[in-house]
């Protein structure tokens, strides 16, 4: 039987206020456990949460930028349940009427754009931790402790409707989601400090079934790699069940990042098992739409936004632009590269920053923000290759050489010191093509008796040469015309 894996991700961003969603607390990571927790974290009678209003104001943020719905009244609630690191025996969240409502995330799998639909997103405050590990007691006995410093720490939960159809989709939503949030400024991102982790709900269905199968959701998984090993085995899983006559258990799974599977943790809880209760300490969240005018006034341009002045006025591809507008410093180094050469050259820029700029960001594992070379000295690199100084196999040697700092990052200098500049002169071309072709006359025979790589045998003759210098469409245009 051919299956469809159906998935859906909760995804929680931690919001990059300073202080917690309903206390003063710092959210500082890595301090001393329990320094950043006060009365209201730690749920002592008689004090009362007071909502924070950056919190408030990142959510309005990512609602705009995906198209969504501002709830005008939206309410919190009680979500009951019973852990050892949750001190009120409940979390503060939304249920019925979220501050979020809908929305679009658009991105690329491949070069095939997708879009897919959002339920919600939702305020809502984190849990504390419980430490397990390397713990002991006051009399050194194994123990387990717990640590309040993440209690009422400001999370916003996005929640996609069930249309992904892959790993490699879900894959792709998450971190065009995960550019999103740290594009707008409201999560820094940080999958290793846990401020941006999924939660995947897994079903499978015969292809061509509309009605759903049984879900399980994986907890926590707090990279990418992670995340798409995590569906792929429990998609797997699950039809090697159904393939043997068994069924699927909602239920909660974790994934073994050693052992590359899932495990079971709970049965999964509905709604009703939570008692969910509007929170009689808090109000409803009253936002105005001249506070949602004020925020919109203050946002960055949207990626979308900038995909398209990418296309339109820099005639790019959409898959070009997309690429480029992943990570907003990264569009703008692109941008600063562009602008600074002749019109109609941008994608040049846009092969050398997604080509040698990528590349090299990569292998050392740096970001776009600490690049040793700068947009203006790519763009004068460039300008070379443009004006025939520079072939783009040296050109590619000289932006090596600035990586590195020489020269001060200037191509200039470094074409002068390495005697580096192309040769163009097509009197010194053709001197060494003479003397290649008097050097070769079996290549020669075999370029006349209709044998192509003869012909590309001979231009890599010249290009040596020439010890790479040469201009290689010069070289091309003069060889054809000795060759007859």
């Amino acid at each position: 039987m051919e299956w469809e894996i159906v998935i859906g991700l909760e995804t929680h961003a931690q919001l990059s206020t300073e202080s917690k969603i309903f206390s003063s607390s710092r959210t500082a990571y890595g301090a001393m456990p329990n320094t950043q927790a006060n009365e209201i974290d730690m749920a002592l009678p008689g004090s009362l949460p007071v909502l924070n209003r950056g919190a408030v104001e990142r959510a309005i943020q990512f609602g705009l930028a995906v198209g969504a719905h501002i709830a005008p009244r939206s309410i919190f609630a009680r979500k009951n349940y019973f852990y050892p690191d949750l001190p009120k025996n409940y979390q503060i969240s939304q249920f019925e009427i979220p501050v979020v409502q809908g929305g679009q995330i658009r991105f690329f799998v491949g070069e095939t754009e997708k879009t897919v639909n959002l339920t919600r997103a939702h305020l809502e405050e984190d849990a504390g931790k419980s430490l397990h590990e390397n713990f002991d007691g006051p009399h050194g006995e194994p123990s387990s402790g717990i640590d309040l410093n993440r209690a009422g720490t400001p999370l916003l939960e996005i929640v996609s409707e069930p249309e992904m159809r892959s790993a490699a989709e879900a894959v792709a939503y998450a971190r065009s989601l995960h550019s999103l949030v740290v594009w707008l400024g409201v999560c820094d991102g940080n999958m290793q400090e846990g401020s941006f982790r999924c939660d995947a709900n897994v079903s499978v269905r015969p292809k061509g079934q509309q009605a759903f199968g049984t879900r399980c959701e994986i907890k926590n998984l707090n990279s990418f790699r992670f995340l798409e090993r995590a569906i792929i085995f429990e998609a797997q899983r699950q039809i090697e069940i159904l393939e043997d006559g068994g069924t699927i258990r909602q239920e909660t799974r974790l994934y073994d990042a050693d052992k590359d599977e899932t495990r079971s943790m709970r049965s999964k809880e509905d709604s009703d098992d939570y008692r969910y209760f509007p929170d009689p300490d808090l109000p409803p969240l009253v936002i105005e739409a001249e506070w949602v005018s004020k925020v919109q006034a203050a946002m960055p341009e949207l990626p979308a936004a900038k995909r398209n002045r990418f296309e339109t006025e820099l005639g790019l591809t959409a898959y070009d632009a997309a690429q480029l507008t992943l990570d907003r410093a990264y569009a703008n180094y692109f941008e600063q590269t562009a602008r600074a050469l002749p019109e109609g050259q941008a994608k040049l820029a846009a092969n050398w920053v997604l080509g040698e700029v990528s590349a090299a960001l990569n292998r050392d594992e740096t970001s776009i923000d600490n690049i040793p070379v700068s947009a203006a000295s790519l763009a004068k690199l460039i300008q070379r290759i443009i004006d025939g100084t520079l072939s783009n196999k040296i050109a590619r040697d000289v932006f090596a050489a600035m990586w590195n700092g020489e020269g001060n990052g200037d191509p200039d200098a470094i074409i002068e010191a390495k005697g580096l500049k192309q040769i163009n002169d097509t009197g010194a071309i053709g001197q060494m093509i003479d003397e290649v072709l008097a050097a070769n006359p079996a290549i020669v025979e075999e370029y006349k008796a209709g044998k192509q790589k003869a012909f590309n045998s001979l231009v890599g003759q010249v290009m040596k040469a020439a010890r790479g210098k040469a201009n290689p469409a010069q070289v091309n245009e003069l060889l054809k015309q000795k060759l007859g």
